[in-house]
């Protein structure tokens, strides 16, 4: 599903859509990957709000969790006109039971007023 608010956008896929993969750990947790593209927030500040979330930086691309692992990604700021926006896309591993929890927490963290 898409949400759009402010200059945010952001995607993740679901059971059904076709980018979701299952992964599972030999102790047969299953995990969801979700991906999602962010708009308008800076690179460094996505990370702050990850450690907020609990989260530890492992490297400049990567914030683990409990039961989560985030890969951020920079991409080709999104332009229209003279108009140049950052944008990131986020890779997400998560287990299966925490997902909607925390895709609730970080689109509050992440939330912006249109204007």
């Amino acid at each position: 599903s898409s949400r759009r608010s402010g200059v945010v956008k952001y995607s993740f896929q679901r059971a059904g859509d076709l980018k979701l993969q299952n992964l599972e750990t030999s102790m047969k947790q299953k995990f969801l990957q979700l991906v999602r593209e962010m708009r308008g927030v800076p690179f460094f500040l996505l990370r702050e709000y990850l450690e907020e979330l609990g989260g530890k930086v492992v490297s400049e691309n990567l914030v683990e969790g409990p039961g989560w692992s985030l890969k951020l990604i920079r991409t080709e700021p999104f332009r229209l006109g003279s108009i140049s926006v950052g944008q990131t896309r986020l890779q997400i591993d998560i287990e299966e039971d925490q997902a909607d929890d925390f895709m609730e927490r970080f689109s509050l963290k992440t939330l912006r007023a249109g204007g």
